[in-house]
């Protein structure tokens, strides 16, 4: 588990862009089970989520004329709404950050913690934009 110190400010940082957290795995079973597009994102403390996947999905949540529900689990932190956040998402292996786009309760759309690696947030918010355009 990571001290306060560390995670109270990316909680406040994904509030402020919007995302619902989803803390509990009853948290992340209501909110997956609304019809229609959502957006899990795999938050973490990691330098790759600070540095190119929260500025890159902000980004993209404010310049996509289209987006979906937009909920977040964090990882190493919530283990358990993770946990249950992961079981949806098939066959793809675990990996934070992350997002996973599901639309009606089946994934999509998934960008992986190595395509995020070495990227700016501007490629980033791209590849966001691009999974909002086809699938919302």
């Amino acid at each position: 588990m990571y001290p306060d110190e560390i995670v109270n400010p990316i909680r406040a940082e994904v509030r402020a862009m919007g995302l619902t957290e989803l803390r509990t795995p009853e948290d992340v079973e209501r909110a997956l089970a609304d019809p229609g597009p959502v957006l899990v994102f795999v938050n973490s403390v990691c330098g790759c989520a600070a540095a190119g996947a929260r500025p890159g999905l902000a980004k993209a949540l404010a310049e996509a004329p289209k987006k979906p529900r937009v909920v977040t689990v964090f990882a190493g932190v919530d283990r358990e709404a993770t946990a249950a956040a992961r079981a949806r998402f098939g066959n793809y292996p675990p990996s934070s950050p992350s997002a996973a786009l599901l639309k009606n309760g089946e994934v999509v759309w998934m960008l992986h913690r190595h395509q995020i690696e070495g990227r700016y947030p501007e490629q980033i918010a791209e590849a966001f934009r691009q999974a909002f355009a086809a699938h919302c």
